[in-house]
């Protein structure tokens, strides 16, 4: 690994880890290719998006007519005990001795995974990622009894460790909540770059009041080459208070080691919208984060190799990073799906005759497959209702299979009821179409909250 050292005045908060984010040179076509519009946008403007394949069919108008009736006048309620039947525990991170040369996912409850990356050598932890971070009560603008948590979380926001990146599926309140976000960004121990889909930035970067240069908006496609300076092992980095950048006051020169990460956004079939009035207003996707290794630490580790980066110098803010500087080099790979289904199956369809997303599959095909994918298995029922935006777990499992996945991680489920499945069928059903489809229970797991997982 690299190691440089920063000066006294390259930043007010010598504990903070600077971060730069560079365009690489394009491996995958995206955006308007010979003048002619991506089939998921319906206007010039980056305004209207849409789901572009057969695998996604409207709704009739009379299940949401039936949908909101019955929850008007009836909702799933979830088990008086329901807390004690999913596992809870304080997270550890995966701190320990041991665990530096392996990832690290938390499961937090609903879409939320932190996940750490292996420790570079010199380091005091790896690259650290949240996806749809969503700790509040309710998932809601305001609260409503409904959409209340009938599990608690397993730290509040201020436990949360110093995070480097925070990654967005799409701004449904479930997913993209604001007093989450606003803790994480306000945290003095660290200064995170937020990475979203088409026409959510400029929302992100005024809600949070962060600047508009570390709110990276990408279409399908897109990628971006992170560089982020991590601090020297003996460093406390797990401390989440003003005490942190106290004690690195005290030496404003201290030894850094340099990670990079690698961001792609990818297709999902979903929707988005906070009102009534902005439905399909701003992309969703689902993303795919590779960690990219240094000629000397990748010659003997069997990491693929793919195409060298170009000279371009085109940077973002934090520190100098041009693209010709990116390593070329992959080691971990983790896909993260964000909210999507799958295929539409409407009443009386057999599912296993409907056309189904092509977008996972080519995910498999372009990565060469993941070390871990973290997959929706709930919010499915009706699923006449529902399957066109939400994954079930036979759903799940197809995923994880198109994207090449050598271990799924469940998530979005055992958080609120959004829809009318039992609370605890998501796990069950999952082990059943696990052994049908012959997926081993150690190759998709279903994390309790707070538990961590090594990939």
């Amino acid at each position: 690994m690299k190691h440089h050292h920063r000066s006294a005045t390259s930043s007010p908060h010598p504990s903070v880890p600077e971060i730069g984010v560079v365009e690489p040179q394009r491996r995958f076509s995206s955006g308007y290719v010979n003048g002619v519009r991506p089939p998921h946008h319906l206007n010039n403007s980056q305004t209207k998006f849409c789901n572009p394949w057969p695998s996604f069919r409207f709704q009739a108008l009379s299940l949401w007519v039936d949908f909101t009736a019955r929850n008007i006048f009836s909702h799933t309620v979830p088990p008086d005990n329901v807390k004690s039947l999913i596992p809870i525990q304080t997270p550890t991170w995966g701190v320990g001795s041991g665990n530096e040369s392996k990832a690290k996912a938390t499961w937090l409850g609903h879409a939320c995974y932190l996940v750490e990356y292996p420790t570079p050598a010199g380091a005091s932890r790896g690259p650290r990622i949240i996806f749809d971070p969503v700790l509040s009560e309710h998932c809601a603008p305001i609260p409503v009894s409904g959409l209340k948590r009938f599990t608690d979380a397993p730290c509040s926001m201020d436990e949360l460790p110093p995070v480097d990146l925070i990654v967005l599926s799409h701004n449904h309140y479930d997913h993209t909540d604001l007093p989450t976000l606003r803790s994480i960004t306000s945290n003095p121990a660290t200064s995170p770059h937020v990475f979203v889909a088409l026409n959510n930035g400029a929302h992100i970067s005024k809600a949070l009041e962060i600047p508009r240069a570390r709110v990276h908006e990408l279409d399908w496609w897109d990628e971006r080459a992170v560089r982020i300076m991590l601090p020297a092992a003996g460093s406390n980095t797990n401390t989440n208070t003003s005490d942190a950048t106290e004690s690195a006051s005290a030496s404003r020169t201290e030894k850094e080691v340099e990670a990079q990460l690698r961001v792609t956004c990818t297709p999902s079939q979903h929707v988005s919208g906070r009102g009534p009035f902005d439905r399909w207003g701003t992309l969703w996707a689902a993303w795919a984060i590779e960690e990219l290794l240094p000629p000397a630490a990748s010659s003997d580790s069997g990491a693929s190799q793919p195409p060298s980066q170009s000279q371009s110098t085109q940077t973002s803010s934090g520190t100098s990073f041009a693209a010709s500087s990116v390593w070329s080099t992959v080691g971990k790979k983790l896909f993260f799906a964000g909210d999507t289904g799958y295929r539409t199956v409407h009443n009386g369809e057999d599912e296993d005759k409907v056309p189904v997303c092509p977008a996972f599959a080519e995910v498999g095909e372009r990565f060469g497959g993941m070390d871990a994918a973290l997959l929706p298995i709930g919010a499915y029922g009706p699923r006449a209702m529902w399957s066109n935006l939400h994954a079930s777990p036979s759903d799940a499992i197809r995923i994880m299979n198109d994207v090449k996945a050598k271990k799924g991680l469940a998530m979005h489920w055992g958080t609120w009821v959004l829809t009318t499945e039992p609370v605890m069928e998501p796990p069950a059903l999952l082990r059943k179409e696990c052994l049908k489809a012959g997926v081993n229970d150690d190759e998709f797991l279903v994390p309790g909250l707070g538990e961590t997982v090594f990939f």
